[in-house]
């Protein structure tokens, strides 16, 4: 499995910050009114030591009681005040974040279900999960602990400068003196959790991937008996995300108590400095100024220890949104400019000159030249490899075609709206998936239009209603993940049903009754007629059996077409499907 390796680049991008605050424009009134609390906040904070300034150099000095109670009563009131703001600033801005992560994973995966499939084809699902749920969890944090965070900080440390330098400039430059030492230590923490932060997320993502992937294969793991090898694997990517948490982890336990000891020196100096001003006398310091700036310290140190920690956040958020924004850009859609809808379909096919690579110039299809007539049945066999699987998904357009048409009703199937296009193309895979919920589900998608006696219409045209009725729950039985609780044939019936449920007048079948044991294909192979009756049908079979009644039989040989006729006329000219044919038949003697 490829590791994923992601760099960060500046801790502040200030492009993928404002295609963030596009997400919050919706709710710019509540972000403005998080300014105002944030502006508020940060005057508010610095008052105190004013306030308790004045009280111990007029009131306590003066023995006014009463002087003093009124302050200290006024004090409380501001405290209250603050907290009832910091309450609402905490939950506006938290709630802010939900909105706008809820809105960019929905966007996220609405782009993302309109990726053409080679997409998906060579990009790990769990990378894309990673996306989806914790690079999109992460930007929560920008608002809620990151970016309001650290613009109440920083005013709150404009505010407080701007107080102690009114108060006493000899005291403020005292105080200040640490601040050097602190920067730089700040500095060297934001540099090296930056780069920290980065091996954590690369590490969440290729973990990720892995658990991902080694559950979904879970069963080719105990198959072959690579358990312990898995392991093994899954041991070192773990211990990768270990060791860079461990970094970040020593990196917090060195800078906070570094910090401390440089506050405390402020302190220190402060009070030595202050202390023989307020003995002086002549100075002007007095004991209520030294207790306010013993305060001021206080406060102006903590939110710069603090800011190291929330820039931290940001950049958390900032890596994942360039992640985000990185797949929101990407070009990976089918274009889908066409405006015809096809509401009265015949079923006409046509492939003219078609070339098609999934990586170039690797051609599986070359010159691929067909007709077919509406209500027709032709059966495309071949080898593995051969380009069978991907004439179908040209058809649908799950893939875009290198050279040539395809033509629908003669009209280009470029021309037609992807979604009516694939409306009228029921496909039945040989690997059946189902989603861990109802049948019912299972069948409709969610579709509300479909009822339940369309369902059951289907059922009884695959003949399928008889084991659906002995489920416990009937159309509401839980079929779990992958259909777990269903057999191999009673899945591919169910992918019967939501094919023919919408009335396709084309119809593909993919190997559709390969993975059933030969007593279901019979009873498959019944309600295929039915199915195929009146309906344009591409049959992709390995069982030469079963499309012997097809109007035309094309047999592909490395994506060139090398025969096509019926049965009993490709038989006779003693080709590759005679040699096909006989191949199978020495195999069932």
């Amino acid at each position: 499995m490829e590791k994923e390796q992601i760099s960060s680049g500046n801790i502040i991008d200030f492009k993928v910050l404002n295609r963030i605050l596009e997400f919050v424009k919706p709710y710019r009134g509540r972000f403005y009114f998080l300014i105002v609390l944030t502006l508020l906040l940060g005057v508010l904070t610095p008052i105190r030591p004013l306030l308790i300034q004045y009280t111990l150099d007029r009131d306590v000095a003066n023995g006014d009681y009463t002087g003093m109670v009124q302050v200290m009563l006024i004090i409380f009131g501001l405290l209250i005040i603050q907290s009832v703001f910091q309450y609402i600033h905490t939950y506006i801005s938290g709630r802010i974040g939900q909105y706008v992560i809820r809105d960019i994973r929905i966007k996220l995966y609405k782009h993302l279900v309109g990726f053409r499939l080679k997409f998906f084809d060579r990009t790990p699902i769990g990378r894309l999960v990673t996306r989806t749920i914790s690079d999109v969890e992460a930007l929560a944090d920008v608002f809620s602990e990151g970016l309001a965070a650290l613009a109440g900080d920083l005013l709150q440390i404009i505010f407080i400068l701007a107080f102690m330098f009114y108060t006493d400039w000899r005291l403020a430059l005292v105080s200040l003196s640490t601040i050097p030492l602190m920067l730089l230590s700040t500095y060297i923490f934001k540099e090296k959790i930056k780069v920290t932060f980065n091996d954590v997320r690369n590490a969440v993502a290729n973990l990720n991937s892995f658990v991902q992937e080694h559950l979904t294969g879970m069963y080719i793991v105990q198959i072959f008996g690579s358990e312990k090898r898995e392991l093994e694997k899954f041991k070192e990517i773990n211990k990768e995300h270990r060791a860079a948490h461990l970094k970040s982890v020593l990196y917090y336990s060195i800078y906070f108590p570094v910090a401390e000891i440089i506050a405390a020196m402020g302190i220190g100096l402060l009070v030595w400095y202050g202390a023989k001003g307020v003995i002086s006398a002549d100075t002007g310091i007095t004991i209520g100024t030294l207790t306010a700036f013993i305060m001021y310290i206080q406060m102006f140190f903590r939110p710069i220890r603090m800011i190291a920690d929330r820039y931290n956040t940001l950049q958390m958020g900032i890596v994942s949104s360039s992640r985000i924004m990185n797949l929101l850009d990407s070009a990976e859609h089918i274009a889908n400019n066409g405006t015809r809808s096809l509401d009265e379909l015949k079923g006409k096919v046509e492939f003219e000159h078609v070339w098609f690579a999934y990586n170039d110039p690797e051609y599986v299809l070359k010159d691929i030249n067909l007709k077919i007539q509406p209500g027709e049945t032709v059966a495309l066999v071949g080898a593995t490899g051969a380009g069978k699987s991907s004439i179908i998904n040209l058809l649908n357009r799950f893939y875009e075609i290198k050279r040539g048409t395809i033509k629908v009703d003669d009209v280009d199937i470029a021309e037609i709206e992807l979604s009516s296009l694939r409306s009228h193309i029921g496909v039945v895979l040989q690997d059946v998936f189902l989603f861990s919920s109802t049948i019912r589900y299972n069948i409709t998608l969610g579709n509300p239009d479909v009822t339940d006696e369309m369902i059951m219409n289907a059922a009884d045209l695959v003949g399928a209603r008889k084991f659906i009725d002995r489920l416990p729950g009937g159309l509401n039985y839980n079929v779990m993940e992958r259909g777990a609780t269903l057999s191999v044939g009673q899945r591919q019936l169910l992918s019967f049903i939501r094919a023919m449920v919408y009335d396709p007048k084309i119809l593909v079948l993919d190997e559709a009754t390969s993975s059933v044991d030969h007593e279901t294909e019979e009873m498959i192979q019944v309600a295929i007629e039915k199915m195929m009756s009146n309906r344009t049908s591409i049959v992709i079979a390995h069982r030469l059996s079963t499309i012997q009644k097809a109007n035309t039989i094309i047999v592909l040989d490395k994506g060139e077409i090398k025969e096509q006729g019926k049965h009993e006329d490709l038989l006779s000219q003693d080709g590759y499907y005679a040699h096909l044919h006989k191949m199978q038949y020495k195999e069932v003697v």
